[in-house]
């Protein structure tokens, strides 16, 4: 299997979960939707281009480990709504004037919120993408993240990488094979470790110990809402061996 290594090596990186009320969670390791909104904007994809991104979501597979564990860092955001340089419609992304909605207490009141993320950690992920002869394959992705057609970033878009996402190739029976054996991370002070919490897809089963957890990472693209509730491992992972 053509797999490839990548690296997420950021200040910051936040891998959105669930929202409650004003809280902004950040997930223990990358969802599906976020890895395919990753590859999509270093592909050139839009938003509008939701049977692309549809089709690439489905087709990844991965497992990731943190190389070295970050830190959780939350982000306090507030801000007056009333005051009158906040009553004007702000320009969107979309290229489109838009104004608040949801009365006089959304539109003018003081809101807070909480962003949470991971500082200064380290993570090697090893993904694969199904449908032999498909498009894009492993190496036009491989081309697109040396070369991306916009600025990539890890979850937010405050989280800038701070190194080049594609760290290699493998050709391993699977993603996680490819994951046991990847290059581990390296920082000065840091001393490597042989376990590492970890994820992997269901179907490798307990291969260390770990548990099944739920996650809802996959998007519907179309219509711009998450679907879905799918398992996957998190446990420990020996790395070094194959």
């Amino acid at each position: 299997m053509d797999i490839l290594l990548l690296r997420f090596d950021a200040p910051l990186m936040s891998f959105g979960a669930v929202m409650v009320d004003q809280h902004g969670p950040t997930d223990r390791f990358p969802g599906l939707s976020m890895l395919a909104g990753l590859f999509g904007n270093a592909l050139g994809l839009r938003h509008g281009d939701a049977h692309a991104l549809e089709a690439l979501q489905n087709r990844i597979e991965y497992a990731a480990r943190w190389d070295i564990e970050p830190k959780e860092l939350l982000d306090y955001h507030t801000v007056d709504l009333g005051q009158a340089k906040m009553s004007e419609p702000g320009w969107t992304t979309r290229g489109e004037p838009e104004h608040r909605t949801g009365g006089a207490a959304a539109a003018q009141g003081i809101h807070q919120r909480y962003r949470h993320y991971w500082a200064n950690g380290v993570m090697t992920l090893a993904v694969g993408l199904r449908g032999e002869g498909a498009e894009p394959s492993a190496t036009t992705l491989a081309e697109r993240l040396r070369q991306p057609a916009r600025p990539l970033f890890l979850g937010r878009k405050t989280c800038l990488p701070s190194a080049p996402l594609l760290l290699g190739r493998a050709d391993a029976p699977d993603v996680v094979a490819a994951l046991r054996t990847a290059p581990v991370a390296r920082r000065p002070g840091h001393v490597p470790a042989t376990r590492m919490a970890a994820c992997w897809p269901l179907g490798f089963g307990e291969i260390g110990p770990g548990r099944r957890v739920p996650v809802y990472d996959r998007r519907d693209w179309r219509n711009q809402v998450h679907a879905g509730r799918r398992q996957r491992y998190e446990g420990w992972l020996e790395v070094g061996t194959p």
